[in-house]
């Protein structure tokens, strides 16, 4: 019997990462620069300047991409925060869908998203595979998982998510949960799903801290991998990822909502680059921005701060407007597309948050 059948409790007290009450990173590391303090509520809520944008950034609508054949059996297309559609030798895999108006608990209150989906989830094409990284409100979806529980398409997603998944009614034999190194592959297909470490953290309620796992993933298929960070702060696992399941032809990694005092929970622009050169490198496509406002800096900051950094580094950029598919192995010229929604010039488009240092690895 494949693990992947036993019971989720029986798999999770399995687990290396589980220590009999909740899972844990792999390394235990400071909470980030030791000279910012922590964020106060206060300073959460009304601090910070220019969080937002001024109005949407613009976008396209992806429809017609979608209806053409992919030239080199690679595109992608980022629909905002963490979701892209990725087209991958004639299958498609969504990552962490949110199509919902809050990532929050509440529909009143919490983080409001500033940029609407460039399509709605009702014209999504036919998915073979849907892949949520953990249980944070702003990967995780109620209201996108609701709308989900029509489709067929499987749930691939990190050991304990599937309860979450399960309460909001998708139906048990449609859920794969995965342990970090364990893969699934598509019945009848050769397209695979692995779970790779992340450094991280789960929760979506005062009492359930750490109960689930959080992941990253690969795609791969006999011509391409490609990798999603899903969310994760420094951690030298990246290259043992690129060493277990590289080289990638794309690369999906989180750049926004960090702040100093964070420095192990999410990358940061800075240290998003570190862990592209851990990972081996390939196209980079920043995810995590664009769409909530989950931090003190502004809006802009973390692609700023990219386009500021990536000149001294080997990493090649990919910075699509929302809804526009790009193909990798393709040129690709980086427009600030976004700098037009405010009318600070660029050079002043940076919040008060300072920016830490690049780690390429936390320290034991």
């Amino acid at each position: 019997m494949s693990t992947l059948q036993y019971p989720r409790q029986e798999r999770i007290n399995a687990s290396p990462r589980w220590d009999g009450t909740r899972f844990r990173n792999t390394s235990q590391v400071p909470r980030g620069d030791p000279s910012v303090s922590m964020p106060s509520m206060s300073e959460f809520i009304c601090g910070g300047d220019r969080r937002v944008p001024q109005k949407p950034l613009p976008s396209l609508n992806p429809l017609d991409t979608w209806t053409r054949a992919v030239g080199s059996g690679l595109r992608a297309t980022w629909l905002g925060h963490s979701t892209v559609l990725i087209e991958i030798d004639g299958y498609r895999v969504l990552t962490d869908p949110v199509w919902g108006p809050r990532a929050s608990p509440s529909r009143f209150i919490g983080p409001k998203r500033f940029q609407p989906v460039p399509v709605a989830i009702r014209e999504l094409p036919p998915l073979d595979a849907v892949i949520v990284s953990h249980d944070h409100y702003d990967h995780l979806d109620y209201t996108t998982m609701r709308a989900m529980r029509r489709m067929s398409v499987p749930i691939i997603t990190s050991l304990g998510v599937g309860s979450h998944l399960e309460s909001f009614g998708i139906a048990p034999e449609r859920i794969v949960e995965l342990d970090w190194w364990e893969s699934y592959r598509l019945p009848e297909s050769d397209l695979t799903l692995h779970a790779a470490p992340s450094h991280h953290f789960s929760g979506r309620g005062l009492k359930d801290g750490n109960k689930t796992l959080w992941s990253s993933f690969v795609v791969q298929s006999p011509r391409h991998r490609v990798f999603f960070s899903g969310d994760t702060g420094p951690t030298a696992e990246h290259a043992e990822i690129r060493a277990r399941l590289g080289p990638f032809d794309l690369v999906m990694l989180e750049v926004g909502a960090w702040h100093p005092a964070w420095g192990n929970i999410h990358l940061g622009p800075a240290n998003a680059l570190a862990a592209h050169t851990l990972l081996g490198g390939g196209p980079l496509l920043p995810v995590h921005w664009g769409t909530f406002n989950l931090a003190l800096h502004a809006w802009d900051d973390p692609v700023e701060t990219l386009l500021q950094l990536a000149p001294n580094t080997s990493s090649r950029l990919i910075l699509p407007r929302l809804g526009q598919p790009v193909e990798p192995a393709q040129e690709f010229s980086i427009t600030p597309w976004w700098r037009g929604v405010d009318v600070k010039a660029p050079s002043a488009r940076h919040g008060s948050t300072r920016m830490p240092k690049a780690m390429p690895f936390p320290p034991d």
